[in-house]
C-alpha cells in the first residue's frame, strides 16, 4: 500500500486571509503594487511572507507607506545592483489589511552564488579598505541631507502675491513654491534612504562573516559570545540619554534640582528654572543640546504619529528626574561601559587561544577587527535618518498639512496623513490651482468623506491581529539579514506553527539569548509609548520590541524581554551595553505574561519562565 506523503505544514494563504468586518475597500488606501493580486498569484502564493512587526507593527497610514516603499527600494538595490551580495538579493513588501508582510529574496543555487563572489569582493572590498574615510564622508552627506530638509520653506498662498514679485522679476510665485517645496521633501526622503543603506548592509555583511568564522572554528560558541566580541563600543544612540546625564549632573552642580520636583511637566521645571540665573544657565545649555539630541523618536521613527523628544519632553525630563535622585543618592549613573569592555576582552582573548595556527589566529583577529571598525554604523544610521531624520520630515508634512487644512480640505491637519503622499501631491495642486484662479477648489467636498472611511477601516485594522506568516514554509531558512535583525528562524517558525493554549496558560517561553545573566523580578508589560513611565526600579520589561530612545529605561530595569528581534536588534545590543539579562524573539510573551507577575528571564539559555 502507497503511502501517502502529509503535506507540509503551512501559513495561511494571503489570497484566503478574510477582511476583518467593516475593512472592505481598505486596498484602496495603497498603491497598486503593494497588495497582493491574482496576476501575480502563482509567485506570490509560493512564498513566505512575515509580518514586520519590527519597523511596522501597527497599521499603515496611507502616507505613512514612505518610509517603507524606501526601504524597500534601498535595502534591495545595494544587494542586488551595487554591492552584489552573493546569496541575496531584496526584501519584498505586501500590504495585507493594513499590515506589512515582508520575503526575503534569497539565492540558492551554488553556481548563481559563486559568480557574484568576485563582484562583490572587489566592491564590498573597497568600501571596507576605505572605511573610516568614506564612513566621514557619509555623516556628513546624511548631515547636509537633514539640514536641506530644515530649510525648505513651506510657504502660505496670499491673497495677493508680494510686489516684490514684480519688482524683482521673480517669474515664479507661492503656486509654483508651494509644489516645489513638496516636491523636495519627498525626494529628501528618497535620498535618505538611499544613505541609511549605503554602509548598513556591508556592516551586516561583516559580522555575519565574523559571525560564520567563529561558528566553524568554535563548534559550540553561542551566538550571544560572539556578539560580545563586538560591545562595548560607543555608539550615537546612547549619546542622547548620555547628554540627560549630563544635564543631571549640571543642575546638581548649578543647585537646581528643587525644579525637577516629583509630578511636575516640563513645562512647569523651566518655568521655575527661568526665574533665577543659575536656572537659565540649565536651559541654555538644554537648548543647544536639542538639536540634534532630542530629535530621538519614541517609537521607530516609521509612523506619523511617533512623536520625538522635541516634541513631547515626557520621557527625558522624567528621565532626568531619576537620575538627579539617583546622584543624590550617590549612585553611580554611568553606563558599565568598562566592565562590558572587559569581559569583551577576556573572551576574545580565550577563544583566540583555542586556535590551532597562527593563520587562523590572524583570520579570526582580522575578522574581529572588521567587525568592530563597521558596527558603530549599524547603530549610528538610525539616529541619522529614523530620529533626526524622519522627525523634522513627519513636522515639514505637518506644515503641508496645516496648509491644506487652512484651505478647508480636512478638518484636523493630521487627517492628510489618511492620503498617499502622491494623493497630497493631487490635494496641492487642486488647491494651488484653485488659488490661481479664484474659483473653488474640489478638495474640500472630495476628500473629507475619503478620509472618514479612511479612519474608520485603521481604527478597526487595529483591532485585527495579523498572522505572523503567510505561505509555505522552507525546510530551513538561511538569508541571513533576516536571522540576524529579525529573528526570523526555521525554529522560530515551527514555533508559530505548534498548537498554543490559551493565553496565560504557558509558563515557559523561549527566544534568542540575547545577553547573558539572569534576573528575576515583577513583570511590567508595556505595548505603547505613553506606558513607559508606569516602569519601576527593578522590574522586568516585556514588550514587542524597544525603540532607541527607550535607552532611559535600561538604567531602570533588571532585564528585557522581547516578542520580536534577532541577535543583533536594538533591545539585544542594548542591553548587552548595560550588562542586563534579555531574551528577544519569543513571539508571544506580550500575549502571556501579565504586568504584576514575577518571571526569571534566563539570558543564558534563552528562556523566559513564569513564577508562581
Amino acid at each position: 500500500m502507497t503511502q501517502v506523503k502529509a503535506p507540509a505544514p503551512r501559513f495561511p494563504s494571503p489570497f484566503e486571509v478574510a477582511t476583518p468586518p467593516g475593512c472592505e475597500g481598505w486596498q484602496d488606501m495603497y498603491p497598486y503594487y503593494y497588495v497582493f493580486s491574482e496576476d501575480r498569484r502563482a509567485f506570490e502564493d509560493g512564498k513566505l511572507w512575515f509580518h514586520d512587526g519590527m519597523h511596522h507593527p501597527e497599521p499603515l497610514y496611507p502616507f505613512d507607506t514612505i518610509t517603507c516603499e524606501s526601504w524597500w527600494v534601498g535595502l534591495g538595490q545595494y544587494n542586488s545592483r551595487v554591492f552584489i551580495v552573493p546569496p541575496a538579493l531584496g526584501i519584498d513588501q505586501r500590504v495585507l489589511n493594513g499590515y506589512l508582510f515582508i520575503s526575503a529574496n534569497a539565492i540558492t543555487d551554488p553556481e548563481v552564488v559563486g559568480k557574484r563572489v568576485d563582484f562583490f569582493k572587489r566592491r564590498a572590498g573597497y568600501y571596507y579598505e576605505h572605511w573610516n574615510e568614506l564612513y566621514a564622508k557619509w555623516e556628513q552627506k546624511a548631515t547636509e541631507t537633514i539640514r536641506e530638509l530644515q530649510g525648505i520653506t513651506v510657504p502660505d498662498l496670499p491673497e495677493m502675491e508680494d510686489e516684490a514679485v514684480v519688482t524683482e522679476g521673480r517669474g515664479v510665485t507661492s503656486a509654483y513654491h508651494v509644489i516645489a517645496a513638496y516636491d523636495r521633501c519627498i525626494e529628501n526622503m528618497y535620498k535618505m534612504w538611499q544613505l541609511h543603506f549605503e554602509f548598513l548592509n556591508l556592516g551586516y555583511a561583516a559580522y555575519l562573516t565574523f559571525h560564520g568564522f567563529c561558528k566553524q572554528a568554535f563548534p559550540d560558541i553561542a551566538d550571544q559570545t560572539v556578539a560580545k566580541m563586538v560591545s562595548g563600543v560607543d555608539v550615537m544612540l546612547f549619546r542622547p540619554d548620555d547628554e540627560l546625564k549630563r544635564l543631571a549632573r549640571l543642575a546638581l552642580d548649578l543647585g537646581v534640582t528643587d525644579a525637577f520636583a516629583d509630578g511636575r511637566t516640563p513645562e512647569q521645571v523651566l518655568a521655575q528654572l527661568a526665574r533665577s540665573e543659575p536656572g537659565k544657565q540649565w536651559v541654555a545649555d538644554l537648548d543647544k543640546t536639542k538639536d540634534p539630541w532630542f530629535y530621538f523618536s519614541y517609537g521607530a521613527g516609521f509612523y506619523h504619529h511617533h512623536r520625538s523628544w522635541i516634541d513631547n519632553a515626557a520621557l527625558p525630563f522624567s528621565s532626568l528626574r531619576s537620575y538627579i535622585l539617583r546622584l543624590q543618592r550617590g549612585e553611580d549613573i554611568a553606563r558599565p561601559t568598562a566592565k562590558v569592555q572587559a569581559e569583551r576582552d577576556r573572551i576574545i582573548a580565550e577563544y583566540s587561544a583555542l586556535l590551532k595556527t597562527d593563520e587562523d589566529r590572524k583570520a579570526f583577529g582580522d575578522m574581529l577587527n572588521l567587525a568592530r571598525t563597521v558596527f558603530p554604523f549599524v547603530e549610528n544610521h538610525n539616529f541619522y535618518v529614523e530620529h533626526w531624520h524622519h522627525t523634522i520630515f513627519w513636522n515639514k508634512m505637518r506644515e503641508f498639512a496645516g496648509l491644506l487644512a487652512r484651505n478647508g480640505f480636512f478638518g484636523d491637519a493630521e487627517d492628510m496623513f489618511y492620503l498617499h503622499r502622491r494623493e497630497v501631491y493631487d490635494a496641492l495642486y487642486d488647491l494651488v490651482a484653485s488659488w490661481a484662479v479664484g474659483t473653488p477648489a474640489r478638495g474640500p467636498k472630495y476628500w473629507p468623506p475619503i478620509v472618514a472611511k479612511r479612519k474608520a477601516i485603521i481604527t478597526k485594522l487595529y483591532d485585527w491581529q495579523p498572522p505572523p506568516a503567510l505561505g509555505p514554509t522552507p525546510e530551513v531558512i538561511t538569508e541571513p539579514f533576516t536571522i540576524m535583525l529579525w529573528g526570523i528562524t526555521t525554529e522560530r517558525v515551527k514555533d508559530w506553527l505548534a498548537p498554543r493554549g490559551p493565553a496565560g496558560e504557558s509558563k515557559e517561553l523561549r527566544g534568542f539569548a540575547a545577553s547573558p545573566g539572569v534576573a528575576e523580578g515583577t513583570a511590567r508589560v508595556i505595548l505603547s509609548v505613553d506606558q513607559l513611565a508606569m516602569v519601576q526600579e527593578g522590574e522586568i520589561l516585556v514588550c514587542p520590541i524597544t525603540a532607541p530612545s527607550w535607552v532611559p529605561i535600561f538604567a531602570k530595569i533588571k532585564g528585557a524581554v522581547s516578542d520580536i528581534g534577532g541577535i543583533m536588534c536594538h533591545a539585544a545590543i542594548v542591553s548587552r551595553e548595560y550588562g542586563l539579562p534579555a531574551v528577544v524573539g519569543t513571539g508571544f510573551a506580550t500575549k502571556t505574561i501579565k504586568t504584576g507577575q514575577r518571571v526569571r528571564v534566563d539570558g543564558n539559555t534563552g528562556v523566559v519562565t513564569i513564577l508562581e
